[in-house]
């Protein structure tokens, strides 16, 4: 008879867990809007992205990393800012697209560069002093993968300059 240990008994389970609910190594399978939607915490990104025709974009082929403001962000903007912008969607589509650099741009790159051309033709400033900020917003999570690109979360909704 065999004799296991409560240890070994989790182990097994852990490994076989893991195995499930992890995708193969390297593998990319959500693109970044899958990626913004699972994560629950980007639905008013989510809804402008929908109202400038952007969601396609951001789910096709391509490579972006996208600077992406939590549903906090939003929040923080006046009273009746992200309804406006949502009636204007021609403007907030210049704004959505201050928030995209084109190509997959990691943690490591953005910390090593001072600017970072963004899809609407502004530059975003990066510091480090203090933590990471691109503008006034501060980088809160970074490297999230997606099959198109890359996503890092800012708590602060980024205005063209």
């Amino acid at each position: 008879m065999h004799k296991f240990t409560v240890t070994s008994v989790l182990a097994v389970l852990l490994v076989a867990t893991t195995a499930m609910a992890s995708p193969p190594q390297g593998a990319k399978p959500k693109n970044i809007v899958q990626t913004a939607r699972q994560a629950g915490s980007f639905t008013t990104l989510l809804t402008a992205l929908k109202a400038t025709d952007l969601m396609g974009t951001l789910s096709g082929q391509g490579s972006f990393t996208v600077f992406a403001p939590t549903d906090e962000a939003f929040a923080k903007l006046p009273a009746g800012t992200v309804e406006s912008l949502l009636q204007d969607p021609a403007a907030l589509k210049q704004i959505l697209l201050y928030h995209v650099v084109a190509g997959e741009v990691p943690a490591s790159t953005v910390v090593a560069s001072s600017s970072l051309q963004t899809l609407q033709g502004g530059s975003l400033t990066v510091t480090t002093l203090g933590g990471v900020k691109v503008n006034d917003a501060n980088v809160t999570a970074t490297d999230i993968e997606a099959r198109n690109g890359i996503i890092h979360v800012i708590d602060t909704v980024l205005i063209p300059r």
